[in-house]
């Protein structure tokens, strides 16, 4: 039989998982407020933004251009279903009945009802969406977020999130299509990839938000972590966590209006030829 690494993920996970429980105990960690691998981070985003402009965006940009919204939310909202048991599995770990039951009753709902998760009727009746993953049950379970990480063509995440990516997939359908398919030049990897494709292109949206930016990198950084922080505390963290992460006092307000200003007036300024 061929060596497979992938096989030992799940055993690793787990033992990692049941050391950083044990050392931390069940006591959500404050957020981290620091950028130690900084100057790594900006290169991986460097490189992540020059990847998305040569190749990602503009299949993305296809992909709206040769669809209407109607089969854009289709597509969406079947990708979300199929996801589901990645959050099912999450809220049994985070010790959420409610929630569990909730997102398994919307997942039985849309899969028949809904045509395998095309339409929605579950919200219909209440069954609300409510996403997580494995990184938020870490640190539902006190485990800490670890620096602030920009991986290559993945984008941003933290040395705790991380492990959403080896362990979450093991609930994913999509994951095990790819597994268990042969096909020609990996075509079983291709819904997987239109899953990206179609996170990518509800983000065009918002690209008119980093329009007179300073500096985009801290916006991405910190629009992640404060994104995060919101899904961990099920979209109501203490405002003792919010002061925290802001970080008012060990910012210098007034230099960072000046940094946007100078940015602004250079922008504005014509270009030479």
């Amino acid at each position: 039989m061929a060596y497979n690494p992938t096989h030992i993920l799940p055993r690793c996970a787990g033992i990692a998982v049941l050391l950083a429980l044990l050392a931390t105990g069940c006591t959500i960690a404050k957020p981290r407020t620091d950028d130690p691998l900084e100057k790594f981070n900006r290169k991986m985003y460097v490189f992540n933004d020059a990847a998305d402009k040569a190749v990602i965006r503009p299949v993305a940009v296809t992909y709206r251009k040769l669809t209407n919204d109607t089969t854009r939310r289709l597509i969406a909202n079947f990708f979300a279903n199929v996801k589901m048991p990645i959050t099912i599995v999450n809220d049994v770990l985070q010790v959420e009945p409610k929630a569990a039951l909730r997102n398994s009753g919307r997942f039985v709902v849309n899969t028949t009802v809904g045509i395998l998760g095309l339409f929605d009727p579950a919200s219909e009746l209440k069954l609300t969406p409510d996403e997580t993953d494995f990184g938020v049950t870490l640190a539902r379970w006190g485990v800490p977020e670890g620096p602030y990480l920009v991986i290559p063509l993945v984008g941003p995440t933290t040395a705790r999130d991380i492990w959403r990516m080896p362990v979450d997939q093991f609930f994913d359908p999509l994951y095990w299509y790819g597994r268990r398919n042969d096909s020609w030049f990996l075509s079983q990897y291709s819904p997987q990839l239109a899953y990206l494709v179609t996170l990518r292109s509800r983000g065009i949206d918002a690209e008119g938000l980093l329009e007179g930016i300073y500096d985009p990198y801290v916006f991405y950084r910190d629009a992640y972590r404060q994104r995060r922080l919101y899904e961990i505390y099920h979209g109501e963290p203490p405002d003792d966590v919010i002061e925290h992460m802001q970080g008012v006092d060990d910012v210098d307000i007034d230099e960072l209006l000046q940094q946007q200003h100078e940015y602004e007036q250079r922008q504005q300024q014509p270009q030479r030829h």
